[in-house]
């Protein structure tokens, strides 16, 4: 592992800016784009956000993306407040980058780089490392104005941060070629590893429950919840990267695999889809999906449209059982948690939740165990005792709930669903 750059004692002083394109039709609401943009700032930990701020333009400037009066004004911003490091929350070209830190003598991240370098500082499974790597070194080929050397380091920020300052333009893309290629064998091999550990599991007849959402939904609260697992779940974007797979036993239900997944976002650049396209690969082979919404969050749809769209990019048939499930429903005010509630009795994949008290679990249990063995209904039989192979039978799936032995065989109440209902009969 390559050292730590030195300087990275204090944190970097840094400074959000959110581009605010007014033709763009499209654009997000411009206060909760910020918020997201300082809360993935807030992700890293050798950064303090110093400032921020909506900067309004009717479209970007090729060469400089902001207007000359503007540019100047937040230089002197960034001069006063003593600033090292400014986060464009936007896509940036190579030419408005290298332009923008020669006027302002900073340096310069664009979202994309941003997310990367949350990526490279969360990433722990060895596929995970690679991952980040090559979509880094894939972003970079691109631009060709920073150093890759030190993607040799394993873990910790990509470099962009608080590293050894401004380098020459020495990036040759036959040498990041190379590198590629030796990444792309080295994930090759680790997939390979990853492809027959799946291969063991599906000898194994539990069903997979995936949990997918926008980043910060309280996926990994609830996982943990849920599984006893000590995931890391803090208030924090892309808290979870690596995928998690704990066996968890429903009440009353199947034993299942939960896996907990990265959080999605918006703009997600599609370099990084790919890049951890193994990592939702879970999703992919799921038996049942739960979307968590942070039920108060100020753009809930747009986020869940988000989700979404990269989960049918991702190729999950929209038929794909899934059960929506709002949770922090204990944030909200109560008119607003009664109203969900009220959905939650029309509508049967509603599910308002709070990870943190547990309102709402055990029904989501008794949903996800109904979606995948169907409703169980309790029955009384009478075997007699020449039907030993089918009371054998019931024993060995769990389903006997008292047993009395009268003189000609046994009188049983069992609880079963409808195929297993179906099962028996057929013995």
């Amino acid at each position: 592992m390559g050292e730590e750059p030195a300087g990275r004692d204090t944190p970097t002083r840094a400074w959000v800016l959110h581009p605010e394109i007014t033709s763009d039709r499209d654009r997000r609401a411009a206060g909760p784009a910020l918020e997201e943009a300082v809360a993935l700032a807030a992700a890293l930990p050798h950064l303090e956000v110093m400032g921020s701020d909506i900067v309004r333009l009717p479209k970007p400037h090729p060469g400089e993306l902001f207007g000359s009066g503007k540019i100047e004004e937040l230089r002197a911003t960034f001069k006063a407040a003593d600033v090292e490091l400014v986060l464009i929350d936007g896509s940036l070209s190579p030419v408005q980058q290298r332009n923008l830190e020669k006027v302002w003598k900073v340096k310069i991240l664009d979202r994309t780089g941003l997310i990367l370098e949350i990526f490279s500082d969360r990433a722990r499974t060895r596929e995970g490392v690679l991952q980040v790597e090559m979509a880094a070194l894939s972003y970079q080929r691109t631009r060709l104005v920073r150093a890759w050397t030190h993607l040799e380091r394993q873990r910790g920020g990509l470099g962009f941060v608080g590293g050894p300052g401004e380098t020459q333009i020495e990036a040759d893309r036959r040498a990041i070629d190379t590198q590629l290629v030796r990444l792309r064998r080295q994930l090759e091999k680790v997939v390979k590893t990853r492809a027959l550990h799946r291969a063991a599991r599906a000898k194994v007849p539990y069903p997979i429950v995936a949990l997918v959402g926008y980043t910060n939904a309280g996926k990994s609260t609830l996982f943990n919840r849920l599984t006893g697992a000590d995931v890391m779940a803090k208030d924090m974007l892309f808290a979870t990267l690596d995928p998690t797979m704990r066996r968890v036993q429903l009440p009353d239900g199947p034993e299942v695999i939960m896996s907990d997944t990265v959080g999605f976002i918006s703009d997600l650049p599609t370099e990084l889809v790919a890049a951890f396209r193994a990592t939702l690969e879970e999703v992919l082979a799921a038996d049942l999906i739960l979307h968590v919404h942070d039920a108060s969050a100020e753009e809930a749809d747009m986020q869940a449209r988000d989700v979404e769209t990269i989960l049918t990019s991702l190729g999950v048939e929209n038929d794909r059982p899934r059960l929506q499930v709002f949770n922090k429903i204990d944030r909200l005010p109560e008119d607003e948690a009664a109203a969900l509630r009220a959905r939650a009795e029309r509508m049967e994949e509603v599910f308002p939740i709070s990870a943190i008290t547990g309102e709402g679990l055990e029904a989501l249990l008794e949903a996800v165990a109904v979606r995948l063995q169907g409703r169980r209904e309790r029955v009384e039989l009478h075997l007699s005792y020449a039907d030993g192979r089918r009371r054998a039978w019931l024993f060995e799936r769990d389903l006997v709930e008292t047993e009395t032995q009268t003189e000609d065989g046994y009188d049983i109440t069992v609880r079963w669903t409808e195929r297993q209902r179906d099962q028996f009969a057929a013995l």
